[in-house]
């Protein structure tokens, strides 16, 4: 029998279509099924994997129901309406949900999670969607000694003597939208505002201006694309992934891709540009120290040498922190200021401490760091109104986490609010507002270790904690010198996840001028 060309082609392109029609009846159905029976045999309970959508149809129908109505303006209990999926969760502590194909474990218990955390190489996190990577991008995406390299480096950017170097650039951020507050209210001596909007931008000037330097007006631009971006990625993070449909020239697609190339760009002619003007100085803000450090680095713990990241990575490394950055830090200053204007005691204990502590003089390092009641009030505001709620990793390959054998291919999430609002650890008043919990610190406001996460946890714990608490601290101590916050009738108290915990309509104060 002859062999021909055209009979070799069609056999080829038979295998490929034979092979890909394998992988894909593994990916929908015998992987997700032969997961399932593992899970089972020890113990996890969920429902049974149904074809391709899992629980997802659920899980989409449960969040727009929690979004389709407020809260009670005096309910501090978010967690149904930001993790509204969590109702699935019904079986106990160790249950799963389908996301796809995908199962999802629920981990609440403070020994497994801190064997999670402390582990990283093995439970990494969350990347298992391509598309995330067209927002989340920097070292928390690396692995291995690549991943300690970059945390390093990125590390000398908040180190106490640099977070100094940065007051005076979040001062003049923050005095410009002050300065704003007190022209709207001078006529009447006080109005009606939503302050999201302001605060929102309050955060990206300062991250503007400590990532970028006199280089923040170029910042402005790389934030806005990066809001545009997340509006987009978001519901498309939402929705499940099929492997290659990032390719497809749809329209989102190609939008996508035109705003990441166009970030990456901007971002790139500004570290080209300080990259030029480099002499030993300018490393007051973190493009200047990732630069200066990446040049002639040596960790003496380590004895590493010649320490350095690419131009490509310093640029991953500026588009993580504004993305990160930002909307934590609005959403810790929002729900901070929701709260105070709630609870008058707190506000006026806060409001004397910033005036024994600073006075009339201009916020500094020190008096910051001696605010003992903002700081108590800002750790039961992460506790109630965490702008993470819940923490994702993925695991890559067969690992033992306590008892259990856990196979790979499946997603591990750690219900951060969950347990922050859980009466087991903080008792009968844990879904109340109470500062006073905190008032000998973190390690000794519950008897159990390791349930209170907000910056997550392990060597993989949120490295620029310090300078979020900072940006935070500096905000509320202005504000508090000039205003008494009151709360509006005309707030509706909807907090909703976007990447942090937000005002899904805005958040109106009554604020009043301190003559």
């Amino acid at each position: 029998m002859e062999v021909t060309v055209s009979s070799i082609l069609l056999s080829l392109a038979l295998a490929a279509l034979v092979t890909c029609a394998w992988k894909a009846a593994n990916w929908v159905w015998f992987r997700p099924k032969q997961i399932e029976k593992c899970l089972r045999d020890q113990g996890f309970k969920g429902n049974a994997y149904r074809f391709f959508y899992g629980d997802y149809k659920e899980h989409i129908s449960a969040s727009k129901e929690a979004n389709s109505k407020p809260m009670d303006a005096n309910d501090d209990d978010i967690v149904p309406r930001v993790l509204p999926f969590h109702q699935f969760f019904v079986h106990g502590a160790n249950d799963y949900v389908w996301v796809g194909p995908t199962p999802r474990l629920k981990i609440a218990d403070p020994k497994l999670i801190k064997e999670i955390l402390l582990n990283y190489e093995v439970f990494e996190k969350q990347q298992t969607n391509p598309l995330a990577k067209l927002v989340v991008t920097g070292f928390a995406t690396y692995e291995g000694e690549k991943w300690a390299t970059h945390k390093y480096l990125v590390n000398q950017a908040f180190l106490q003597e640099k977070l100094k170097l940065m007051l005076p650039a979040l001062y003049s951020s923050c005095s410009e939208m002050i300065t704003k507050w007190e022209v709207l209210v001078s006529t009447k001596g006080s109005c009606e505002l939503d302050v999201w909007p302001d605060l929102s931008d309050l955060t990206f000037d300062m991250i503007s201006r400590t990532a970028f330097g006199s280089d923040y007006d170029e910042g402005r631009r790389i934030f806005q694309l990066q809001k545009e971006q997340t509006a987009i990625v978001v519901p498309q993070l939402r929705s499940i992934y099929i492997p290659g449909w990032r390719f497809l020239p749809t329209k989102t697609n190609r939008k996508m891709k035109k705003i990441y190339n166009e970030t990456k760009l901007l971002v790139r002619n500004i570290v080209n540009k300080r990259h030029q003007m480099m002499n030993g100085e300018g490393d007051n803000d973190l493009l200047g120290v990732l630069l200066k450090s990446s040049l002639n680095t040596v960790d003496q713990k380590q004895k590493r040498k010649n320490i350095k990241l690419t131009v490509e990575e310093i640029i991953e490394e500026c588009m993580l922190f504004y993305l990160s950055a930002q909307e934590t830090t609005a959403s810790l200053i929002v729900w901070t200021m929701f709260l105070l204007s709630k609870n008058q005691k707190w506000q006026s204990l806060a409001r004397e401490e910033v005036l024994s502590m600073i006075g009339d003089n201009k916020p500094h390092f020190e008096g910051l760091q001696q605010l003992k009641t903002v700081t108590m009030i800002l750790h039961e505001v992460l506790r109630l109104y965490s702008p993470a709620p819940f923490l994702l990793r993925e695991i890559h390959k067969n690992t033992k986490l306590g008892g259990y054998v856990l196979p790979a291919g499946i997603e591990i999430t750690v219900p951060t609010i969950l347990i922050h609002h859980d009466p087991e650890y903080w008792g009968e008043d844990a879904k109340y507002f109470k500062p006073e919990r905190f008032s000998e610190g973190v390690a000794n406001a519950t008897e159990v270790q390791g349930t209170f996460l907000p910056f997550g946890g392990g060597p993989r714990i949120c490295i620029g904690q310090n300078f979020a608490l900072e940006e935070v601290k500096i905000t509320l101590a202005m504000i508090l010198k000039r205003f008494y916050i009151h709360p509006s009738p005309s707030y509706v108290h909807a907090p909703t996840l976007l990447f942090a915990v937000r005002p899904q309509h805005g958040v109106h104060f009554i604020l009043q001028k301190i003559f």
